[in-house]
């Protein structure tokens, strides 16, 4: 069983940046596949970022250039480093971590854009 947890979350004026954090339990943290994922009002939750276990990144269209996910296997921690915010990127952002079969999901932290 891992756990993971989210922060880094809050409101931000448009053009800022915000810094995501998901700390995970567990020791063997380098074998997990991590990702972000978000979920605007009223709308399905949409993926965001990936980052496999060789620290290979992929990123969806609409953050490429702007999100850069990293992780750090000594701190068991990946992170979601967003600059050039705009209003369309307010939601709720969730950590996702995976392997094999098993699949997890964090409680998700808030992320507020004013424009």
């Amino acid at each position: 069983q891992v756990q993971l947890v989210e922060s880094g979350g809050g409101l931000v004026q448009a053009g800022g940046s915000l810094r995501l954090s998901c700390a995970a339990s567990g020791n063997i943290f380098s074998a997990y596949g991590m990702g972000w994922y978000r979920q605007a009002p009223g709308k399905q939750r949409e993926w965001v970022a990936t980052i496999n276990t060789g620290g290979i990144t992929n990123y969806a269209d609409s953050v490429k250039g702007r999100f850069t996910i990293s992780r750090d296997n000594a701190k068991n921690t990946v992170y979601l480093q967003m600059n050039s915010l705009n209003a369309e990127d307010t939601g709720v952002y969730y950590c996702r971590a995976w392997v094999s079969v098993r699949n997890y999901w964090g409680q998700g932290t808030q992320v507020t854009v004013s424009s």
